[in-house]
């Protein structure tokens, strides 16, 4: 990797601290020719709410793009970096839990080709089959942690001299005259030379991005405490519902869930985790504690004294998909600034985290050797669309 000195070093505003921005900073920083801040309204060190999602996420590298060449490209670039950080005694090791996972579904798919690289992958015999499965398939991959390992890459990226800033934008025009300046109370700044949206969700209400392509996928979890469950188990019904049970490296499960789409409700309804409960059970009845198996038939009521607490995020879904692009935005005494943008990932963020993160620092790096176009869109927001263009 080259050398630069201070002076040489591009100056790179990234947007958002979830797992997309985070692992985003992470690979800008590693080139070496940029000098990366993470701006953010919320960090993982803070208490969990529903408005930073990746503390509620399931995390477990599980691909279901079927025909989307890109997202696969994204997923399994993702899986190569999860399962190297993954190695037994590496230094990240305690976030992951390697098991073996296996998805079930209602409907008999022609094959589950776009999966074949995961390590062991095989398909069920009919015999193997539960519920009304018709058909299966399981291979080896790997769970995250999702506070440890939020808080590994931000302690990753702090260690390496990046710098974090907490502030609250209405616009991103905020960021592009004067850098982060307005909120640290910095006398001098540094001009900024590109800024990487990673807003998820807020994606769709942050002024100069306004994208009302993004919507909420709402999914809501049960968090239990079962240390004797070391392995994954997926039901696809037909009619959309997805029960899952994700064990994780520390002894928890994460067990769901939901997909609502354009629901904004922001806490745990009580009968949607009964409903999970239920389908847990159905699914794993492994969850309920071995003793208790031995003695009669598991019920619900079983569950209840392991739960540690129910869960709700908000997936940053959008219409068309991740956006990854790039545009120009002309600055006042600034000019022409790039803007790489790298949101809506729906429930895909970790699984596509370290995939998005290499094509974002591909676009910058383009946009940095090609240059501005001759017209670039104003950075106040003037005389633009009301709507991005989806991918």
């Amino acid at each position: 990797m080259a050398q630069y000195n201070d002076d040489q070093l591009k100056e790179i505003i990234v947007l958002g601290a979830g797992v997309v921005g985070l692992t985003t900073a992470l690979k800008i920083q590693a080139h070496g020719a940029y000098r990366v801040t993470i701006v953010a309204e919320t960090f993982p060190t803070d208490p969990k709410s529903s408005k930073y999602t990746s503390h509620w996420a399931g995390a477990q590298h599980v691909s279901d793009v079927y025909k989307d060449q890109r997202q696969r490209k994204l997923d399994q670039d993702t899986f190569d970096v999860l399962w190297q950080l993954s190695e037994p005694g590496g230094a990240a090791a305690g976030c992951f839990l390697r098991h073996t996972h296996i998805e079930y579904h209602e409907e008999a798919l022609a094959n589950a080709e776009w999966l074949h690289y995961m390590s062991d992958f095989k398909y069920l015999e009919s015999n193997e089959l539960r519920g009304p499965a018709k058909m299966g398939f399981s291979f080896s991959t790997v769970s995250m942690n999702t506070p440890v390992y939020l808080n590994w890459l931000l302690s990753s990226f702090l260690a390496k001299n990046g710098t974090i800033v907490r502030a609250s934008l209405q616009h991103i025009s905020q960021l592009l005259e004067r850098g982060t300046s307005p909120y640290t109370g910095a006398q001098l700044h540094r001009d900024v030379d590109a800024l990487v949206v990673c807003a998820g969700i807020g994606a769709r209400t942050l002024g100069g991005v306004e994208d009302k392509d993004v919507h909420p996928v709402r999914g809501q979890t049960v968090l239990l405490r079962a240390p004797w469950v070391k392995f994954g188990r997926a039901m696809n019904e037909a009619d959309g519902t997805r029960t899952y049970t994700v064990p994780r490296s520390n002894g928890d499960v994460l067990c769901g869930g939901t997909r609502e789409t354009d629901d904004w409700y922001p806490v745990p309804r009580p009968e949607t985790t009964e409903d999970i409960l239920v389908r847990v059970l159905q699914l794993a009845p492994e969850l309920v504690p071995p003793q208790t198996r031995v003695d009669r038939e598991p019920t619900v009521e079983d569950l209840r004294p392991i739960i540690i607490e129910p869960g709700c995020g908000l997936r940053p879904g959008r219409k068309g998909g991740i956006r990854l692009e790039v545009e120009w935005l002309d600055v006042p005494t600034r000019g022409k600034v790039p803007v790489v943008y790298n949101y809506g990932h729906a429930g895909y963020g970790f699984l596509s985290s370290w995939g998005s993160a290499n094509m974002a620092l591909d676009l910058l790096e383009n946009a940095f050797k090609t240059g501005a176009p001759a017209d670039a869109t104003p950075a106040s927001g003037a005389d633009c669309p009301s709507e991005n263009p989806g991918n």
